[in-house]
């Protein structure tokens, strides 16, 4: 009970302190928010001290910072949390209409994407459920594809294509259910890809346990045997489907701008943008709730699923030395990225030619030229450089803090919850406000979140481990707490993890090219991949090759991280010859080899 309600307390304190710190903002930032107001309400009024000074004692900024916070933080409890700065409008029916719009949309998003990842662990199951995994090789180069889609730029085909040229669904507003189709498939294609992922991951570990093989003995049909095994597996992954629902709910800003969604990532963007704090705060407030509440789900789901094996330490491992993989593959994917870094690398990505604009794919001209005569070549491979290596220095420091902190998860789990219930859009805002504008503001801002996944996955795998039978056996023969750390529980849950981190290494490729779509990161003329998608977007229909190109080369990223996370295994440990004598020591060494092995 003690540790629930310091769990509570924590998650508490980390809520309000992200609260209060956008209160501080203005302040913050050493701003004048009166004159952000004064131009959002009525931009050609001439901002005056005297029209400055009516607008700060309407406000009550006069009053200082934490005058305000006050005020809001009381209204809370009374379900007020106070009016626009810009509207006077009353905030918490707008910021509740908005959040019943992102849950509408999320729910539909998820359908879509557990259809996805259902399709992508078709194979799998039907090879488990009729005992034929042995020698799978692992797959999933479609699944890297879909995980890999830009949100915006699928967004805009669907709308352009579908909604637009062929006129079968709505593109645009939001006044119905059928308009939530289309934001839902640019959302839920690449959520349900990552998930299908990680469950494909695991299921040949399930598949695999005795339960499994008594199922099949006794000759229970093949479907039982694969539900069963699905739900094995699902408390290893609810965490992150907990992550999941919070970024569909306030990180589909862009996919809310493309289709005019009056959702909740998009009213709390637009409040940054105008420093309207109310709606800001009371958007914030809303994710971190529903952050919370997810988690708690997640969590009493887990318990559900698993029951007291749990508790008990009854449970199997599922992680297992993956059969080899198709090492070509990995190399045909370098390979090919190569050849375009390497072409591309000695053209001019800011060679002006007017006379060539959008000109088609051509022997001079490989892919083509951009709406300026510039060679799209030369500006993707000048764009990989930077990306690629950008990308990389991320996902290595989010492994890297999502392990350790996985490590720790009464301490990561409240702040995994709060730091995924700020959507990076919003977070490079508050990151550029407060420290200014820069390069180095999009990966500030992608860094802080991308961690919070593999942290999740990381407590979530080591809670079930621990929970394993060898383990239990293990921690009876004497073993302490950092040798079964070292010798079974990190070697069972890192190759999952760095799976996991290198599968997320294109999304953090598109969350950097998502902010450079709503002008958050490179800036005009850089070739950074996200900007050239945002640069092409209007061509896009007259000159598809301009838009295809940068988002061909993320789609091969995504294959070759996929690819070559199928190589990440289990490091092998020999077995001992003879059952050794323990020593005194606490720890003998012969006793940890015998205990150290399955």
């Amino acid at each position: 009970m003690r540790r629930h309600v310091a769990a509570l307390v924590w998650r508490a304190a980390l809520a309000a302190a992200l609260v209060c710190g956008i209160g501080l903002l203005p302040w913050l930032t050493r701003t004048d928010p009166a004159l952000t107001v004064l131009k959002a309400r009525s931009a050609d009024r001439d901002p005056t001290p005297r029209v400055l000074a009516d607008i700060r004692a309407q406000l009550g900024l006069d009053e200082g910072p934490l005058r305000l916070l006050g005020q809001w933080l009381g209204g809370l409890w009374r379900g007020d949390a106070g009016r626009s700065w810009l509207s006077g409008d009353e905030v918490t029916p707008a910021v509740l209409q908005a959040l019943g719009a992102s849950l509408l949309l999320m729910a539909v998003a998820l359908a879509v994407a557990a259809l996805t990842a259902a399709l992508i662990c078709a194979r799998t199951l039907w090879l488990g459920a009729h005992r034929r995994l042995d020698g799978r090789r692992a797959g999933g180069s479609g699944s890297a594809v879909l995980a890999a889609l830009p949100e915006f730029l699928t967004a805009s085909v669907l709308a352009t294509v579908v909604g637009v040229q062929l006129g079968w669904l709505p593109a645009l507003g939001w006044y119905g259910p059928q308009w939530t189709v289309l934001p839902a498939l640019a959302l839920g294609l690449p959520a349900g890809a990552v998930i299908g992922r990680l469950l494909d991951d695991l299921l040949p570990g399930a598949f695999a346990e005795p339960w499994a093989l008594a199922a099949a003995a006794r000759g229970l049909p093949g479907r039982s045997i694969a539900r069963q095994a699905v739900r094995r597996c699902l408390p290893g992954l609810l965490p992150n489907l907990g992550l999941f629902v919070v970024g569909l709910t306030g990180g589909a800003v862009a996919v809310e701008q493309i289709f005019d969604i009056p959702g909740l990532g998009r009213t709390t963007l637009q409040a940054a943008l105008a420093q309207d704090l109310p709606v800001l705060q009371a958007g914030t407030l809303a994710l971190v709730l529903l952050a919370g509440i997810a988690a708690g789900l997640a969590a009493l789901t887990t318990r559900l699923l698993v029951g007291p094996a749990l508790r008990d330490g009854a449970l199997s491992s599922l992680h297992r030395r993956p059969p080899p993989v198709r090492r070509i593959l990995p190399f045909a994917y370098g390979l090919l990225l190569t050849v375009v870094v390497v072409f591309g690398l000695p053209r001019d990505p800011l060679a002006l030619d007017t006379g060539e604009r959008l000109r088609s794919p051509s022997v001079s001209h490989p892919f083509g030229t951009d709406a300026l005569g510039r060679d799209v070549l030369a500006r993707v491979a000048h764009g990989a450089v930077d990306t690629l290596a950008l990308a990389l220095a991320i996902g290595a420091a989010a492994l890297f803090t999502g392990v350790l902190l996985g490590l720790v998860p009464r301490l990561s789990g409240p702040l995994v919850d709060t730091v995924n219930a700020v959507p990076p859009v919003l977070l490079a805002l508050l990151v550029t406000a407060v420290a200014g504008s820069g390069p180095a503001i999009p990966a500030l801002a992608v860094g802080a979140v991308a961690w919070a996944p593999l942290a999740a996955h990381t407590s979530a795998l080591l809670r079930q481990e621990r929970a394993a039978l060898h383990v239990t056996a293990t921690r009876g023969l004497g073993a302490g707490r950092w040798y079964l750390l070292r010798h079974e529980l990190l070697p069972a849950a890192l190759p999952s993890v760095t799976r996991h981190a290198l599968l997320r290494l294109p999304g953090i490729a598109l969350a950097l090219a998502s902010l450079a779509f709503l002008g958050l990161g490179a800036q005009p003329p850089s070739p950074e991949w996200g900007l050239l998608l945002a640069e092409n977007q209007p061509y896009a229909e007259r000159a598809p090759w301009a838009v295809l190109a940068p988002a061909a080369v993320l789609a091969l990223l995504g294959a070759l991280a996929v690819s070559a996370a199928g190589g990440v295994r289990l490091p092998r440990r020999p077995r001992p010859a003879r059952t050794p004598e323990p020593s005194s020591a606490e720890e003998p060494s012969p006793t940890k080899e015998l205990v150290g092995t399955r």
